[in-house]
């Protein structure tokens, strides 16, 4: 009989123990403060430009080179950059002069005979 009282026991003092542990975490989980956030997700429509009246200005010297050019945008854009050269990684910064109208200052002059396709890139 003692044995079986002593087995009580043992098993009322780990159930007391489990107990404890367990209103112990739960008390520690429950003391944490989250801030609220943010989460979301959407889209929207990406447009081109246009590109017209584009005109390219000759050097002087060597009227066979391409100094500058000019065009518009059909919107307004804060950057604009252009090349000439199919191939080419490399882009011109470009002006934007008033609203949309736009140029671009080669340097290097580009030769007319290397101009074969005009690449704009421009984002509002």
């Amino acid at each position: 009989m003692l044995k079986h009282i002593l087995a009580k026991s043992r098993f009322l003092v780990v159930l007391v123990v489990a107990g404890a542990m367990g209103t112990g975490a739960y008390a520690f989980t429950a003391s944490n403060t989250v801030p609220a956030s943010t989460a979301g997700s959407g889209n929207g429509v990406i447009s081109g430009y246009t590109v017209s009246a584009v005109a390219y200005q000759l050097n002087s010297t060597t009227p066979t080179n391409i100094d500058s050019m000019t065009f518009t945008l059909s919107a307004s854009a804060s950057t604009v950059k252009a090349k000439l050269v199919s191939g080419s990684t490399t882009y011109t910064a470009c002006s934007i002069v008033s609203g949309t109208s736009v140029t671009c200052t080669l340097s290097p002059a580009i030769a007319i005979t290397t101009a074969n396709q005009l690449d704009v890139i421009a984002v509002s």
